[in-house]
């Protein structure tokens, strides 16, 4: 029996291939003699970086940025130099987990450290750049970011806006006349997994800036921001993203690199599968095994348990996915090539033992749905 386990990370617990390390454990306990193919996936956020690198046989390179609050820190990117591809995950300097519960403040939080990594990335001579959009702790449509590339940014004075702060809020008009002149050499693709807009009622400010930390009356200051925004990038930039499916992704960012660097929006998740060959390697499985941290009515709006399953019912192989909570109308996802969807808690707990105990659970779990697989399939043989 030849099983595919190809998880997402589970945000706050277990990256990717820890995932799927345990879901092997729980597997070989109830078949010792499975056939188990590890294929740690992402969908743009966390572990999308590695992801990539493992496909590519990519190096890991370390840079010197900040976080969204300006504080430098080290960020890795992913390089392969053969095809002079990098790879960049906006949660590895712009990210929420690095900022502690109290300091989540998406009026101050900055793309800055995003675009450092790109200008890495230049210098190192790369002539395409995947970045994947997720896990973000900003809603800035990516004003960082093109700050650190060399465009400004001005008030109603004619004043720079500075990288940090909030005066990015007071935008009035963009100067592209410092622009790093190598943006025009390099293909970007922006990874992400979810059709945003920029701005409005499914905007980035409404769905993801309360997870962020932002109160109902900063989620209206800060989509009146992101709409002002939009009509200067269409005033002075000559670009169109009021309407940009994904531009809400990372907070706007996915609108910034469409803006700011040109870059085309595709689904994580479909960079990854592409990137692996899982097409290929769904020949021969019995079944995928898949998972994330919590699994709903987004998982359909393009994470990568909804991308893996679309990608298998071409090829009729099931789909089971282990999450750590099931919310809302989580069984739409049938529809979509999910076969069953599990949660690995096995009582009601706490989140800090929920994050402590995920390996176990998840191996537990996965245990659980082998013998459950197995003894259907003796079943079906001896009736005959």
């Amino acid at each position: 029996m030849r099983i595919i386990v190809a998880p997402d990370s589970f945000k706050g617990s277990l990256s990717a291939l820890q995932a799927a390390k345990a879901i092997r454990e729980g597997i070989l306990r109830a078949a010792p003699e499975a056939q188990i193919e590890l294929v740690p996936m992402a969908d743009g956020g966390e572990g999308f970086t590695e992801a990539l690198a493992a496909a590519m046989n990519g190096e890991m390179i370390e840079a010197d940025a900040h976080d969204p609050l300006g504080r430098p820190l080290r960020a890795s990117y992913a390089f392969d130099e053969a095809t002079g591809t990098a790879v960049i995950e906006c949660a590895a300097a712009s990210g929420l987990t690095l900022l502690a519960d109290g300091e989540r403040d998406p009026l101050r939080a900055s793309t800055y450290g995003t675009g450092e990594l790109i200008k890495a990335a230049l210098d190192r001579g790369s002539s395409r750049i995947l970045l994947g959009l997720g896990g973000s702790a900003t809603n800035d449509g990516g004003i960082g970011m093109a700050q650190a590339l060399g465009f400004r940014f001005l008030n109603e004075a004619g004043e720079a806006i500075p990288a940090f702060g909030e005066g990015w809020h007071d935008i009035a008009a963009i100067d592209t006349s410092g622009a790093d002149p190598r943006l025009a050499d390099v293909r970007f693709i922006a990874a992400c997994d979810v059709d945003a807009p920029l701005y409005g009622e499914s905007g980035a400010s409404a769905v993801f800036g309360p997870q962020k930390g932002a109160s109902p009356e900063t989620v209206e200051r800060l989509d009146a921001v992101l709409r002002r925004l939009a009509l200067c990038i269409t005033r002075d930039l000559r670009v169109d993203v009021h309407a940009l499916a994904g531009g809400g992704a990372a907070g706007g960012l996915g609108a910034g690199l469409y803006a700011f660097c040109g870059a085309a929006m595709q689904k994580g998740v479909d960079l990854v599968l592409d990137a692996c060959k899982f097409d290929e390697r769904l020949t021969g499985a019995a079944f995928v095994i898949t998972g994330e941290g919590r699994t709903d009515e987004q998982t359909a709006m393009g994470k990568t348990a909804a991308g893996i399953a679309q990608l298998a019912r071409k090829r009729g192989v099931p789909v089971i996915c282990l999450s750590g909570g099931l919310t809302g109308s989580y069984s739409s996802l049938h529809e979509f090539g999910i076969d069953a969807c599990f949660s690995i808690m096995p009582h009601p707990a706490s989140l800090a033992d929920a994050i402590a105990k995920a390996e176990i659970w998840l191996a537990d779990a996965a245990e659980q749905i082998v013998r459950l697989f197995a003894a259907a399939r003796r079943s079906r043989d001896e009736q005959g």
